[in-house]
């Protein structure tokens, strides 16, 4: 089996979803339901949320492309308004890794939304080749991830269960690195949790890609709209340590005094992703530890 390292790649038993008590939530495209098998441990066990008290399905946001971009939706029963957190994939997309982590919000009461980044070339969930995967990745480029997230919080404002006064973000390894870009672009996000995003350009890239790659969270720290949160591993071989301290020292002089990054030492990349090698069982519960303690200072006071 390959071992992802990096947060855009290298250079499965399956969830139903529950379509009890949609409510107000539109099924929209099928969607993968396993876990992704380019980088799942054949001795991992996952952890599954049950929908015990909760909505979940498909929908579809209008995108400004004029793409019906598909998301998945997690929220607890009732009324709300509950608070709103978008969930932004690793390169696999939505598997049911991130429709899990939709779930874990959701049992907190957040109405939680993945959207489906990926799927306008194809979706990447189900594949093993991983050259195929980073070319789907390297096609979302940032005006249109920008776009998604976008489209997803003006679909979410038009919802009466969604709270659009109070959003959060939270990504994984591709999608922390959006976090940081979203969390800098778009006013209404208040908080966020990146959990192992790139920060500054690979030491090996090429100027072509360092220029595709842009713009890096290093250079965005005095453009953050609200507080934002770093979940890293020491052992990642794909973000540096030296570009985490970099990121720290950018929040520090832009005066970012509530945003900050962990560096765990002994995790790798990936390690909250309960479904690979990399976990850190530890380490992920702390850093979900942390995510629960900013989003219930930002998203419920």
């Amino acid at each position: 089996m390959t071992l992802l390292t990096r947060p855009e790649g290298l250079t499965a038993e399956d969830l139903k979803l529950s379509r009890r008590g949609l409510g107000a939530l539109t099924v929209g495209a099928a969607v993968f339901t396993g876990y992704a098998p380019a980088a799942l441990s054949q001795s991992a066990q996952p952890i599954v949320t049950d929908t015990a008290g909760l909505e979940v399905g498909m929908v579809t946001c209008p995108a400004p492309d004029g793409f019906a971009l598909p998301a998945y939706v997690a929220r607890p029963e009732g009324d709300g308004p509950y608070p709103l957190v978008i969930v932004v994939s690793e390169i696999f997309g939505l598997h049911a890794y991130i429709q899990d982590v939709c779930r874990r919000l959701a049992k907190q009461g957040y109405a939680a939304i993945a959207p489906a980044f990926f799927v306008r070339v194809e979706d990447p969930a189900p594949l093993t080749d991983f050259q195929r995967i980073q070319a789907i990745v390297g096609a979302a480029g940032y005006e249109q991830v920008m776009g998604d997230i976008d489209a997803t919080l003006g679909w979410a404002s038009g919802q009466l269960w969604a709270n659009d006064d109070k959003v959060g973000i939270t990504g994984f390894c591709w999608g922390g690195k959006v976090v940081w870009q979203a969390a800098a672009r778009f006013a209404a996000i208040d908080a966020g949790v990146a959990w192992y995003g790139r920060l500054a350009p690979s030491p090996t890239a090429t100027p072509a890609q360092i220029e595709s790659g842009r713009p890096y969270p290093v250079d965005l720290a005095a453009d953050l709209k609200g507080v934002v949160i770093g979940n890293y591993g020491g052992l990642d071989q794909g973000i540096p340590n030296d570009t985490v301290a970099a990121m720290q020292a950018a929040l520090t002089t832009a005066g970012a005094t509530e945003s900050g990054i962990k560096l765990y030492p002994d995790a790798e990349h990936g390690f909250h992703a309960d479904y690979r090698p990399s976990y850190n069982a530890a380490d992920a519960a702390d850093g979900w530890a942390r995510l629960t303690a900013l989003f219930e200072a930002k998203l419920k006071a």
